[in-house]
């Protein structure tokens, strides 16, 4: 109950003198948030009963309208953003997408964001205008590269979602996952096929708010589920077997974290 107090009204306590306390509520107090993702964000997984949407819905009063499959990469962005909008159109206030640990576990190579042409363009300064060799930079949409994928998504949620607010987040750490002989998944602290650690793919998914213009919630590092070490296997659904789907301590944690960061962003 305190909790939810807490989160349904934020004091700010002014430190000029004679002035009251003033109150005010959380900006995403109400609003109705769209999930994509994977199998952390996927209500039909059973490693936890609750998912942080579910307890940022208690708190917050939030709507949760949830597409995230399990198993599914960046390259399933697009299609989440279209059964969005066929079931509900243009009335969700925010988008959240929480991916990446299953293009990392399935070996897609990291790419680039952009592809350079060499191109002309009128440009004057200080002379007259006239036609000047540049060099141009356009979107790399390679749908089977990590930022290829994600430029893909980006400029397909953009485009149909404009005005809503955009919220990606990074992938948390993960330890083993080992659900039968063929689902046997390793630990970040080795290579993927491709040769590439998880971090590589964290720090890709981080670049994404310049890329795009989109605010990205560094997850993997804030809300401090650790799966690598014996003490944090408590998070977990089981420390022998899967250290990679919160049970409903890790979820309230990972909500708990994305509270008070979706604080400091506006719904436009």
């Amino acid at each position: 109950m305190k909790q939810k107090i807490l989160s349904l009204l934020f004091i700010i306590a002014l430190s000029v003198p004679g002035c009251a306390q003033l109150m005010f509520p959380h900006p995403w107090q109400g609003k109705r948030i769209a999930y994509f993702g994977d199998s952390i964000t996927d209500p039909r997984n059973n490693a936890s009963k609750k998912k942080y949407w579910t307890f940022l819905g208690e708190w917050l009063g939030t709507t949760p309208y949830v597409y995230a499959v399990s198993g599914r990469q960046w390259n399933d962005i697009p299609r989440q953003a279209d059964k969005l909008m066929a079931e509900h159109g243009d009335t969700v206030d925010a988008i959240v997408i929480l991916m990446g640990t299953n293009d990392y576990n399935n070996g897609v190579p990291l790419g680039k964001w952009y592809e350079e042409k060499d191109e002309e363009v009128m440009y004057g300064h200080g002379k007259p205008k006239a036609m000047t060799p540049r060099k141009r930079q356009y979107m790399c949409m390679d749908k089977g590269t990590y930022r290829g994928r994600i430029n893909i998504a980006m400029d397909k949620v953009k485009r149909m979602f404009p005005t809503k607010q955009i919220v990606v987040l990074t992938p948390i750490h993960r330890q083993n996952f080992h659900a039968n002989e063929k689902n046997w998944q390793c630990s970040e602290d080795y290579t993927n096929q491709c040769g590439e650690y998880l971090q590589a793919y964290i720090d890709a998914t981080k670049e994404v708010a310049n890329v795009w213009a989109v605010p990205v919630i560094d997850l993997n590092a804030l809300c401090g589920l650790y799966p690598m070490i014996d003490e944090h296997a408590q998070y977990f659904r089981n420390a022998d077997t899967d250290r990679l789907h919160p049970n409903d301590k890790g979820h309230e944690r990972m909500a708990k974290t994305l509270m008070y960061q979706l604080l400091t962003l506006p719904i436009f």
